[in-house]
């Protein structure tokens, strides 16, 4: 899918268009249900995923992985830029996820956070090293 379809919705819940602002990705707010490997506080710090290739070919992958996941939508899908939703199977909650590729060092930086609540339990974090995990196997 390329393009952005907004559904009133975007990272954090704010509603507005997702997107990096200058090149970045949401910080994470004080809560601990998100990770990002922008971040520098070690509650929120996660590493980046590693893809071998150019970059077009790390995002297709990474694509490719995302489309396998179940509940999961794509909202945007531009240049070095992803956005996707994924949504729990039980309360139906949704968590934000935002992926940026870094050509320079062959890493796809990534934000997961819960769109509501304060405590995700580790799914962000799980999520994310389960997408790394796919993509060193895929």
């Amino acid at each position: 899918m390329t393009g952005t379809v907004i559904l009133g919705f975007g990272p954090g819940g704010s509603g507005q268009r997702p997107g990096p602002p200058a090149g970045r990705l949401q910080p994470c707010p004080d809560s601990p249900n998100c990770v990002s490997s922008k971040s520098s506080d070690p509650r929120h710090r996660i590493a980046p995923i590693a893809y071998t290739g150019s970059g077009a070919e790390g995002k297709q992958k990474l694509v490719e992985v995302i489309r396998s996941l179940p509940r999961t939508r794509i909202l945007s899908n531009e240049g070095p830029y992803l956005y996707v939703a994924f949504v729990s199977a039980v309360f139906r909650f949704a968590d934000d996820v935002e992926f940026l590729v870094d050509e320079a060092q062959k890493v796809i930086h990534v934000r997961s956070a819960s769109r509501v609540g304060y405590w995700d339990l580790g799914v962000n974090r799980r999520r994310v090293e389960a997408i790394r995990q796919m993509m060193a196997t895929h």
